[in-house]
């Protein structure tokens, strides 16, 4: 279970993340609580994973799922450059995120 947590909790990274973005800093009431909602839930799952995962794993695996997520947001939604080297960062990212799940 603690794995789900972990799982949805970094995509509610995403969430939180790109709502932030379109907050327009904090003056747009609906992203604006989006944000603190996506926030407050990503934090939570987080926490209930670290109950039964190690600190290091959880929180690698936690920001790789949302730098992932938000990166393929930024490219799909907001027509940032989707090159090759951006790409293949991105799929070392996965791999790591991968990686710790398999040793752990």
């Amino acid at each position: 279970m603690a794995w789900i947590y972990l799982v949805v909790s970094g995509l509610l990274e995403s969430v939180w993340a790109a709502a932030l973005s379109q907050s327009r800093g904090f003056s747009r009431l609906g992203p604006s609580a989006l944000f603190l909602v996506a926030l407050a839930l990503s934090m939570g799952g987080l926490g209930l994973a670290l109950r039964e995962l190690p600190v290091g794993t959880a929180y690698a695996v936690w920001v790789g799922i949302g730098a992932v997520g938000t990166a393929a947001y930024g490219m799909v939604a907001l027509g940032e450059p989707a090159t090759t080297a951006r790409m293949l960062c991105l799929l070392a990212i996965v791999a790591g995120v991968a990686g710790l799940k398999l040793v752990s």
